[in-house]
């Protein structure tokens, strides 16, 4: 087994026991607050193009983002279910973002496919959705073909501040 793969499933294990009170708070807090599944899955594509099921919570109702949605996003605690995906090995730790499975890939997005998608990366850390396109594919491009462990333990290391101060606020409808 790779060292990344060790490395994923390690800490995948690991934060799923630290983070499982936040879970089970995040989770409680979105089944009483709207109707509805917990979790929501969105068809993507992984390594290789294979389809798997990407799983967040719920943020939304009938298009519109609810007010535990706009504090998980805020906080990016909406994204934790993906840790499922880590240790299931569908995901990385530290990679590009998932595809949609409806996007045929093309060019840039086709190369993207050389890797497990990650919950976090380069692009995530450096300045997230601020960011122009192009430049996320810049950096998603430069990560498929320079990463290496020191690299995504790096990332690992700057998503915490960057998850701790959070997003501005998100208005909620």
């Amino acid at each position: 087994m790779p060292a990344k793969r060790v490395v994923d499933l390690a800490g995948g294990l690991v934060l799923l026991l630290l983070l499982s009170p936040v879970l089970l708070a995040a989770a409680a807090a979105v089944a009483a607050t709207s109707p509805g599944p917990v979790l929501h899955r969105s068809p993507c594509r992984g390594l290789g193009g294979r389809p798997f099921d990407r799983l967040t919570f719920r943020t939304t109702r009938a298009g519109r983002l609810t007010p535990v949605g706009g504090a998980l996003r805020r906080r990016f605690l909406d994204g934790l279910p993906q840790l499922i995906n880590v240790v299931r090995g569908e995901m990385s730790l530290v990679g590009p973002p998932p595809l949609p499975v409806e996007a045929a890939p093309t060019g840039p997005e086709r190369a993207r496919l050389a890797v497990r998608p990650g919950i976090t990366g380069l692009w995530q850390i450096s300045g997230r959705s601020d960011l122009p396109w192009e430049e996320m594919t810049v950096l998603d491009l430069h990560y498929v073909e320079q990463h290496w462990l020191g690299l995504d333990l790096m990332i690992l290391v700057r998503t915490v501040p960057t998850a701790v101060a959070g997003r501005p606020p998100v208005r909620v409808a």
